[in-house]
Formats: C-alpha cells, structure tokens, sequence
C-alpha cells in the first residue's frame, strides 16, 4: 500500500468508508503478506491523512467482516482467507466452479415470486411485455460462510415450478435438469464492481462500504433459447471473477 492515496474529502463518502475500501484492496492484493499484520494506526493515520478516531473506525469495520482481528498488546493480525476463484465460461456452473476449493457448498432460497416481468429481463429472456417471470432470491455459502447473493429470472411458462424444485435440490443446474433441460450454455456476463447495500449487506455480512462484484448473466438450452436472467452478488473480499478463454459473450464494466 506504499504511496497510498489520499481519501477525497468532498466525494459524500466517509472517510472511514474510503479508507477501510483501500485496506481491503491492499489485504486482497497481499501487500502486507509479509508481516500478517496491520501497520500501526498512527502510520496509518498519516499515510491518509486522517486522525487516528478515523482508522479505528475503519479497522472495526475490517473487524466486523472478518477480515482483521485486533491482538491485545500486539496488533492487528490479517485473517484474510485466499480468495475463492469463480471461473465464467460458456458452461459457468456454481458448484463445479467452486467444488474443488471448499468442503461444503449450500444454497439457500430467500424467496420466490412469480410477477410480470420488467423490460429488462422480458428482453433479455425473449419474452413479450407484460409476460409473467418467476424470480428468485438466493444465497449461497461455501464452507458455511456465504460468498453470493442472486436474483434470478425464469419464464413462468416454462419454468412455473421452479421456486419448489430449487427449494428441495439448492441447486439451479438440479433444478433444470427436473423440469427437462439436461444442459445450458452461457450466453453473455457482464461484470461490474459496486458498494454493497440493504439486504446483500446483511445475507453477506458485510459492512458499509464493502465492495461486490456484480455478474448479470443470461444462460439458454441447447436450442439457444433464452431459459435464465441472473443478476448474481459476488463478496470481492472472498470471491474473484475469472473468464475463461473459451467464454463467449463476455463483456466487463466498472460502477
């Protein structure tokens, strides 16, 4: 994190919010691999330019995810775990993308709805206005700590019963496979990084100013029928993005 760069005071983000985003970033990109710990908050302090109240709140945030862990009379020690890589390609699977790198992947169903669906997924799935689309909302965790939120959208006529079916399989690919679609391909990722908020906070126990990767995907069968409109909330803390070189469609952007 040498030559760090000082926090804007006038952008309407706490300073606290900045600085704990350029710890985060300095602890997933390992620049402090060397020691395991935090430089003091005094250093810190100065290397912001900030008074020290300002670093601690950063530091208790840091705390709250996980991410740091003060030692009375020595420091504070990086708990970072390596990050988890999720490979995108033209068959993205979440399981098999993760399998081999944790012992237990769970998902869990927040909720499910069945409701007209906007423009924007009517469009991505194929779908006249004012089609019905069945969304769920889901969560998913590796090693019983969770990486992603989803927002997923199916085709109520084709895929009415798909709520219950995930319910029991937490699985989107099991899921499928019981309603007649053996396999699918990706059509297209976009990826894009924001600050995480509202309900992706508390299911991914993040606090203010965490930073998520956002993957809007749309998956098709075999036919190249559009079956799926996801807009999936990747932890960046915990989660890396990588496309594969057989990947199709993949396009990125930043927000």
């Amino acid at each position: 994190m040498a030559g760090a760069k000082m926090v804007e005071r006038q952008s309407g983000v706490a300073l606290w919010r900045q600085i704990a985003d350029r710890m985060r970033l300095a602890i997933n990109n390992g620049d402090f691999d060397q020691t395991g710990m935090m430089p003091p908050e005094m250093a810190l302090a100065s290397r912001f330019g900030v008074n020290r109240h300002t670093v601690r709140s950063a530091m208790a945030a840091l705390a709250e995810e996980g991410i740091v862990r003060p030692i009375q009379g020595i420091g504070t020690r990086i708990e970072r775990r390596d990050r988890l890589r999720f490979p995108i390609s033209r068959r993205t699977r979440f399981s098999q993308g993760l399998g081999n790198q944790t012992r237990d992947l769970e998902g869990k169903l927040l909720g499910s709805a069945t409701e007209v669906a906007p423009a924007l997924v009517a469009e991505a799935l194929g779908l006249a206005t004012g089609s019905l689309c069945v969304r769920l909302e889901t969560v998913n965790s590796a090693d019983k700590r969770p990486i992603s939120c989803g927002t997923h959208y199916f085709p109520a006529e084709r895929f009415g019963d798909i709520a219950a079916v995930y319910d029991r399989t937490r699985s989107i690919t099991a899921s499928f496979r019981e309603l007649g679609v053996p396999d699918y391909v990706r059509r297209s990722t976009e990826i894009s990084a924001i600050h995480a908020e509202g309900e992706d906070m508390r299911h991914l126990k993040l606090s203010p100013g965490a930073i998520i990767l956002v993957a809007a995907a749309v998956n098709t069968d075999l036919d190249g029928t559009p079956i799926q409109f996801s807009r999936t909330r990747f932890a960046a803390d915990r989660v890396k993005l990588t496309v594969e070189p057989e990947a199709e469609a993949i396009s990125g952007s930043t927000g």
